[in-house]
């Protein structure tokens, strides 16, 4: 442990937060902008109504993407993209995908979200700036 590395720590949850929500707005954005697209896939895939799911997921992606990025209900967020991202690891593994080019990117990503979820949006964010100036 290097302690003087501490006082990077809200630069690095800052940094990891807009990477985290850099990428669920590339994956989510799609899915919205082509919703039927997204609802004949998830039914494809097997999730049942197609556009109850798929509409979920395209929700949860994109506005989850927008608020993890403005750091605001940063752990409700997270916590939705966790659970979508178990979701997604649970379907590979269950239709034989490898852990190497398979779901490796998911867990990833459920990783991160696990943290966002317990540690917040940090110093950089609309949640710590408005909790500030409410006081």
């Amino acid at each position: 442990m290097i302690p003087i590395f501490f006082i990077y720590s809200d630069l690095a949850l800052f940094v990891l937060r807009l990477g985290f929500a850099v990428i669920f707005l590339a994956h989510g954005w799609p899915k919205i902008k082509n919703l039927q697209a997204t609802f004949k896939n998830f039914n494809a895939m097997g999730f049942k109504p197609g556009f109850f799911w798929g509409f979920v997921a395209a929700v949860v992606e994109f506005c989850g993407g927008i608020l993890i990025a403005l750091g605001l209900f940063t752990q409700l967020a997270a916590f939705f993209l966790a659970i979508t991202m178990l979701v997604a690891m649970v379907w590979k593994i269950k239709n034989k995908h490898a852990l190497a080019g398979g779901y490796e990117f998911d867990l990833i990503l459920f990783l991160v979200a696990i943290i966002l979820w317990t540690h917040g949006a940090g110093a950089y964010s609309l949640e710590n700036y408005w909790q500030i100036w409410l006081l």
